[in-house]
């Protein structure tokens, strides 16, 4: 489909696809819970390979991490794992170590996950309620008495994991009480800093109040529960708390840490309070590899089960991927996981895409409605935590399997597809007496700041013309631009040019945002005065001049 021509974006002539690698499809349903991940090729799942090695070529030679391993998945088949740089690289905050001690990523590498961590604490939580041992929605001082002071009586499990508790991010426990004791004591006092349920706020507090909420109800220390209930059941043999030293070579170092000094980290969690805490908390504190994560993530694109082994229950997962904070745009969350966040999730974002990030530099984003799975984990705070956001490299991933799945043409063998800015397609000028009317098929997946903008040249001066869009979540009435995404569905767009004696359409593809998401593809593409045919886009494509676009096969 694509490859990459300098400034320039053009396309290439591919076979048909087998249905399994299509991006236009809405939620349906989950994968057959039989569906086990296998080794493959993108050919052999329908896929083109060439966003892929595009997107793994940006991981490569980003400068924002020593290294990085990553994993693809589509329909259960393993599309692509790939490892790139260094797992150890520095002795020091910047002392790099001699080329013969670096130690170079594996594609089995174990890595800190972080805020990763939060899924399982939410699947364990989540197992009690299948279990009847929890209701969601009831404070939660119900099973921890003592967390209802200070204002948190009304506080409910439910806002825990999505965020609107009201509790603040995070205090410094390692830094301000003493033992592990005074640690969670202060979680359970400790006030909310808004009225709960009044705001989103991202915290650590929600989860290591639920990792003591498991503990409690299941009579086991938090390591213990996630072993019995997700890891083990699921054949998740290099996942798990605090890492034996036996594993410790195939381990990613993190940061280099002076405040606590604790030096280079390599085999212990890499967050200080979880660290503080044993190294056993509901929000940080799990490593785990990209495969043992390509496992988990399989199991909830198969409604909770793996192997025949079954953590949750399908309803408890459908629940699980529904947005629960329609009140806080941008914000979209359900139960433990985030949805929707085109910031990582890239061109795979919609209603029901699932995903979270870790601080030290990882991502996981799962995509029900297309099957499919992008894992990025790096080293990004080796050796120190000031390199810099890496969201344009997770991104990049998401989006580059996006671009690797195919949207079949409204009508015909082919369409013009595009998936950057910049890009236009022009009628050669057309001759008419009355109005034209224009219309066309489109397929759009952009970002709120990139749209598709139709004009007509009615005399030296191209003015945009109202579309009228009809389709699932198209806009409603006369717009003068085309964005959105998540329908995963073909639109069909008309709208009527002034009078003019001769007049030239184009359709421009204009980005103003860093997330271009899949981008657009346009088919069926006709112009017509009354009954007369100006332009037939299927019987004459070579009519339409590209520039930066040009027409893909099915």
């Amino acid at each position: 489909m694509l490859v990459q021509l300098g400034a320039a974006v053009a396309v290439v002539a591919v076979t048909a696809v087998a249905p399994a690698g299509r991006f236009d499809q809405p939620m349906s349903g989950f994968a057959p819970p039989t569906t086990v991940l296998r080794e493959g090729s993108p050919q052999s799942a329908g896929l083109d390979p060439a966003p892929i090695a595009a997107a793994n070529a940006t991981i490569a030679n980003s400068p924002l991490f020593p290294g990085a391993v990553t994993l693809l998945v589509h329909d259960g088949v393993i599309v692509d794992r790939t490892a790139t740089g260094k797992a150890v690289r520095y002795a020091d905050a910047t002392t790099e170590l001699p080329a013969d001690q670096q130690v170079p990523m594996r594609v089995d590498t174990i890595f800190d996950v972080a805020s990763v961590t939060k899924l399982f604490t939410s699947i364990a939580v989540l197992g009690l309620v299948d279990d009847g041992k929890v209701d969601i929605n009831r404070p939660v001082a119900t099973y921890l008495p003592e967390f209802g002071v200070n204002g948190k009586t009304a506080i409910t499990v439910k806002q825990l994991l999505t965020h609107t508790s009201g509790l603040e991010p995070f205090i410094l426990l390692w830094r301000d009480y003493p033992d592990k004791a005074s640690r969670i004591k202060a979680v359970m006092d400790h006030a909310p800093s808004a009225p709960p349920g009044s705001v989103y706020t991202y915290s650590d507090l929600n989860l290591i109040t639920l990792g003591v909420l498991v503990e409690r109800l299941r009579g086991e220390p938090l390591d213990v529960v996630v072993a019995k209930r997700i890891t083990t059941p699921l054949g998740l043999t290099d996942t798990g708390y605090n890492p034996p030293a036996s594993k410790r070579d195939r381990i990613a170092a993190t940061e280099y840490q002076t405040a606590p000094a604790r030096g280079m980290v390599r085999g212990e969690v890499h967050d200080e309070n979880t660290w503080s805490l044993g190294g056993v908390a509901g929000h940080a504190g799990v490593f785990s590899t990209a495969r043992d994560l390509a496992v988990l993530g399989q199991t909830i694109l198969n409604g909770g089960t793996y192997r025949g082994k079954r953590i949750l229950r399908e309803a408890t997962v459908r629940e699980m991927l529904t947005n629960h904070n329609a009140a806080y745009p941008g914000n979209a969350h359900g139960l433990g996981f985030e949805l929707d966040q085109r910031w990582y999730m890239g061109g795979l974002s919609g209603p029901r895409t699932a995903g979270h990030t870790g601080f030290t530099g990882t991502s996981l984003v799962l995509d029900p409605a297309s099957r499919s799975i992008a894992i990025l984990l790096t080293n990004r705070v080796h050796p120190v935590r000031t390199n810099g956001s890496i969201n344009s490299a997770r991104e990049a991933l998401a989006t580059g399997l996006s671009r690797a799945l195919a949207v079949r043409p409204r009508q015909g063998p082919t369409a013009w597809y595009t998936a950057t800015g910049g890009a236009t397609l022009r009628t050669p000028p057309l001759r008419a007496t009355g109005p034209v009317a224009v219309s066309f098929a489109a397929f759009v997946d952009t970002d709120a700041g990139d749209s598709l903008v139709v004009e007509v040249d009615d005399g030296g001066t191209w003015r945009p013309l109202p579309l009228r869009v009809s389709g699932p979540d198209a806009p409603e009435g006369e717009v003068t631009a085309l964005s959105g995404s998540g329908h995963r569905s073909w639109w069909t767009v008309h709208a009527i040019a002034p009078v003019g004696t001769q007049i030239t359409v184009r359709w421009r593809f204009v980005t103003d945002s860093r997330y271009s998401g899949r981008g657009v593809t346009l088919d069926r593409i006709t112009v017509t005065e009354g009954s007369r045919i100006l332009l037939n886009g299927e019987k004459q494509p070579h009519l339409i001049r590209p520039l930066g676009w040009e027409p893909k096969t099915r």
